[in-house]
């Protein structure tokens, strides 16, 4: 697990939506986390995510679980998720009051 990948994976809006609806619901099937864009675009940021360490897929049947690792980011980069989430959330949350 590299900073610059780590980083590069959570520069993209889609993939923070998808870290943020994890970190805020815990581990969800790909199909169950609601972004907008299509299967396979989504497919993309979620590979992007597990190669850089962000999530785990776990295969259940037919079925990708896709759960954050919290626990190893925390240990490797110290409060690093949880900054980048505080700052996506509270971005969110103007763009919604505005």
């Amino acid at each position: 697990m590299h900073l610059s990948s780590v980083l590069y994976a959570l520069s993209d809006p889609v993939r923070l939506s998808i870290v943020s609806e994890l970190n805020k619901l815990g581990e969800r099937t790909c199909g169950g986390i609601d972004v907008s864009v299509v299967k396979s675009t989504k497919s993309h940021h979620v590979r992007t995510m597990r190669e850089a360490g962000v999530v785990h897929v776990r295969v259940q049947g037919t079925q990708r679980l896709l759960s954050l690792r919290k626990h190893d980011l925390e240990e490797r980069f110290p409060g690093l998720l949880h900054a980048i989430l505080q700052a996506y959330e509270g971005t969110e949350g103007q763009k919604v009051s505005e």
